[in-house]
């Protein structure tokens, strides 16, 4: 007796469906000794590497050797200058090759990967003629070269990260050289003090004399620069600390 035509649509469609299923199975074993082959090559280079090191080879490139490099490219004494722009504001973040030039201007190298050793935590607070100034993202960072300074910015909020793969101290002139805009006792970017206008720099509410440049960088440490007028620095409620994020 003949089977009825949908008992033969039936069985034709579930043996399509087993069909494919083992074709998936099978590009899948292919891929999966393709990645495997993949894996013993790159663990195979890496042992080669490893021997050239541990009996005195080359071995540069290796990525002990890129770590080591970026720890003694980390001053002990940080920079208390800023050089940059002498623009006014607002000042944009570099970005890329732009952004790798200016850390290294900073005397700071760029790093694969946020270090381990140090990591802190401070905020910056910028006021022009009365008005907040925007810290932008991105500062110290190199996204096309996915690449970061141990000092940078990620956001808006003027939260500036210091992950640093040794102890050392980081300082203001560091950053803003870092975000291109020059600093000193007597300007920022291209405002100066003169008769009228004044810049005064804070510490956790509390203002430092000297070289702005030269403050150096606290734990949950509130840093602000406020530049203008007496009656614009009137209009500005200078923080004595910022509430951070929780696990910042």
């Amino acid at each position: 007796m003949s089977s009825k035509p949908s008992d033969r649509r039936s069985r034709m469609s579930a043996e399509r469906a087993a069909d494919a299923r083992r074709d998936r199975r099978r590009r899948l074993l292919v891929r999966g000794g393709a990645v495997v082959a993949a894996l013993a090559l790159v663990g195979g280079v890496v042992a080669i590497v490893a021997t050239r090191d541990d009996s005195g080879g080359s071995g540069t490139g290796s990525a002990a050797s890129t770590a080591s490099a970026a720890v003694t490219a980390i001053p002990a004494t940080p920079r208390t200058t800023a050089e940059g722009r002498t623009t006014p504001p607002p000042w944009d973040a570099p970005a890329d090759a732009a952004a790798a030039a200016a850390v290294r201007a900073a005397g700071l190298p760029m790093l694969s990967a946020e270090g381990s050793a140090l990591h802190i935590h401070a905020h910056l607070d910028v006021f022009v003629d009365g008005e907040a100034v925007t810290v932008p993202p991105l500062i110290g960072i190199d996204e096309q070269a996915r690449q970061i300074s141990p000092l940078h910015t990620h956001d808006t909020t003027g939260v500036v990260h210091i992950e640093s793969p040794v102890q050392a101290d980081f300082s203001l002139g560091q950053f803003m050289t870092q975000w291109q805009v020059s600093l000193a006792a007597d300007h920022i970017g291209g405002l100066r003090t003169d008769a009228d206008h004044t810049l005064t720099a804070y510490v956790d509410g509390r203002a430092v004399g000297g070289d702005p440049a030269a403050v150096l960088f606290g734990a949950h440490q509130e840093v602000a620069l406020v530049y203008g007028t007496a009656a614009e620095n009137a209009r500005v409620t200078v923080p004595g600390s910022y509430t951070f994020e929780d696990g910042l």
